[in-house]
Order: C-alpha cells, then structure tokens, then sequence
C-alpha cells in the first residue's frame, strides 16, 4: 500500500516562503504521478501543482504560477512544493497526492493521499 507524509508547514508572514515535502514508503519504483493539492476552510479542495508523468508538463492554477514550483526526487520519490511570495489567500491544508493510473489533473483521478500539513499566512 502506497503511504505518503507531508511536512514543512507552518506559520509564515505575507511574502514568505516555505518548502513542503511529501515522503513516500510502500512502493520502491517511481512509476506512479504525484500532485500537490489545497484546501482552505469552506473551500473545495484544489490542485496547485500537479506534474505529468514524465514531468515534461506541470499544472499549476492562475493563482500560484510564478510563485510555487514543484520538483520531485525519483531516488527517493519525494515530491516538494517551494512556495514563495505566500499571501494570506495561499493559507490552507496542503496535501500531497499519488495514483498509479495518472489519469488526469483533478483529486478525482488520485488514490493515494496524506494527512496534510497546514499553511497558515498572516498579513
């Protein structure tokens, strides 16, 4: 069973950054996609960075290009999420997510998710 663990959140002021990290056990190949995605209080969840499977696109909403970038460790299939410039609107819990299909861009196409780590920007 594929297990993922977020971490890095935490409290930051406007314009700062933090670094998430998502850290995988159960599978020791790379050939599932992994996705970063957010939810704020009564708000549906969104995806904020989802690569394809070979990484040759990235899905990133209007809201965070330019400021989030996602990369991913195949040797140690981590995903992590740099987030700088973070504004009061980026506060949220922010899980990672992974499906083995890699079917399409929504949280409807992923399996696999964690617990979340929550983000909280203060102005």
């Amino acid at each position: 069973q594929l297990q993922l663990m977020e971490s890095g959140g935490g409290s930051v002021q406007a314009g700062g950054s933090l670094l998430l990290s998502c850290a995988t056990s159960g599978y020791s190949d790379s050939t599932f996609c992994m996705g970063w995605f957010r939810q704020a209080p009564w708000k549906r969840r969104e995806g904020v960075a989802i690569p394809s499977r070979g990484g040759g696109y990235t899905y990133y909403p209007d809201s965070v290009k330019g400021r989030f970038t996602v990369s991913r460790d195949n040797t140690k299939n981590t995903l992590f999420l740099q987030m700088n410039s973070l504004q009061p609107e980026d506060t949220a819990m922010y899980y990672c997510a992974a499906d083995f299909q890699c079917a399409g861009w929504g949280e409807a196409y992923f399996t696999y998710w964690g617990q979340g780590t929550q983000v909280t920007v203060s102005s």
